[in-house]
C-alpha cells in the first residue's frame, strides 16, 4: 500500500534538472578548474601532470593571447555602443509610427532570426573582392582592395564587427521597444501640455525609464561580443594574421587544434574572470547613477 501513496519530496520533481546540471555544467565547471592547473593533452592524456600555476603565468608572456584579448575587446568597444544606440532610436522611432508598427518590428528583428552560419556565408560574399559591396564602390568612384575586405588585417575585424551590427540591432531594438511602451501614456500627454518637443520627451524622458534595459543589453552585448566565435570560424578562421582571432577562438584552437586543453583550461577561467569584472563594473556605474 505504502508503493500507492504520492510522491510528497519535492526533491524527486527537481532531480532530473539536478542530475543534467551535475552532469553537463558542474562537473565540466569543476573539472576544467582542475585542468587549468596541469599539463593536459587530448593526444596523450595518461602523460597528465600538475604543474600549478604555470598556465597561468604563462599568458603573461604569449603574444597571442593578448592580442586575442585587444581584438575582443576592439569588437566589444566597436560593436555594443553602435547596437545600443542604433537599437534605442529604432525603437523609438517604431512607437511613434502611427501605422505599419507590426511590419516595422518584424523587418528589425529578422536578420536575428536567421542563423549566423547562414548570415556569414553571405557577407563572404558580400565582403569579397568581385562581391556586391566592392561593385557598388567602384561605382562611386572607390578603390577596394584586391583582396577582400576579410584578407586584409586592417579590414577584416571591421568586416566583422559590421556584420554583428546588422545582426544585433534589430534583436536590442525589440527589447528596447517592450520597454518604451511600458512607459505610461500619461508622461507624454503632460509633457505635451507643457510644450515639450519631441527631443524632449526622449531625452527626459524616455531614456531615464528605459535605463534599466540599456544596462541589460550592454551586459548581455558584453557577455555576447566576448563568445563571438561562429562569425571568426566561418568567415576567418582568426585571419588574416591573427587580426580576427579573438578569445574564444584562441580557446578552440588551443584546446582543438593544438590539443593544449590545460592551457585552454587556463585561458578559459581568464576570460570567465574578464567577463565578471566588466560586468560588475557597468552595473556599479549604473547604480551609482541612480543615487
Amino acid at each position: 500500500m505504502k508503493l500507492l501513496q504520492p510522491i510528497s519530496s519535492p526533491l524527486v520533481f527537481v532531480m532530473p534538472w539536478i542530475i543534467v546540471f551535475s552532469v553537463f555544467w558542474l562537473y565540466p565547471i569543476v573539472y576544467s578548474f582542475y585542468l587549468s592547473f596541469t599539463d593536459y593533452s587530448l593526444v596523450s592524456p595518461e602523460t597528465t601532470r600538475w604543474i600549478g600555476i604555470e598556465n597561468y603565468r604563462g599568458m603573461l608572456s604569449d603574444e597571442t593571447f593578448r592580442l586575442s584579448l585587444k581584438n575582443t575587446l576592439i569588437f566589444c568597444a566597436g560593436t555594443i555602443p553602435v547596437i545600443t544606440a542604433l537599437a534605442i532610436l529604432l525603437a523609438n522611432a517604431i512607437h511613434q509610427a502611427a501605422s505599419f508598427q507590426a511590419f516595422f518590428r518584424s523587418s528589425v528583428f529578422l536578420p536575428s532570426m536567421i542563423s549566423v552560419t547562414v548570415l556569414s556565408l553571405i557577407f563572404v560574399q558580400l565582403y569579397s573582392q568581385d562581391g556586391y559591396l566592392s561593385f557598388l564602390a567602384r561605382l562611386v568612384g572607390i578603390q577596394t582592395g584586391q583582396e577582400g575586405i576579410l584578407l586584409n588585417e586592417n579590414t577584416a575585424l571591421a568586416g566583422i564587427m559590421g556584420m554583428d551590427i546588422f545582426i544585433g540591432t534589430g534583436y536590442f531594438c525589440i527589447l528596447f521597444l517592450a520597454a518604451i511602451k511600458n512607459i505610461s501614456a500619461d508622461l507624454y500627454e503632460s509633457a505635451d501640455i507643457c510644450g515639450a518637443s519631441s527631443w524632449q520627451k526622449f531625452r527626459y524622458i524616455t531614456l531615464p525609464l528605459i535605463r534599466p534595459m540599456i544596462l541589460f543589453s550592454i551586459v548581455i552585448g558584453t557577455i555576447k561580443g566576448f563568445q563571438i566565435f561562429t562569425e571568426m570560424y566561418i568567415m576567418t578562421k582568426g585571419g588574416p594574421l591573427h587580426s580576427t582571432t579573438t578569445v574564444i577562438y584562441y580557446i578552440y584552437e588551443l584546446a582543438f587544434r593544438d590539443f593544449r586543453m590545460g592551457y585552454a583550461s587556463a585561458v578559459a577561467y581568464i576570460l570567465l574572470i574578464i567577463m565578471g569584472v566588466l560586468a560588475w563594473v557597468q552595473i556599479g556605474i549604473f547604480n551609482k547613477k541612480d543615487t
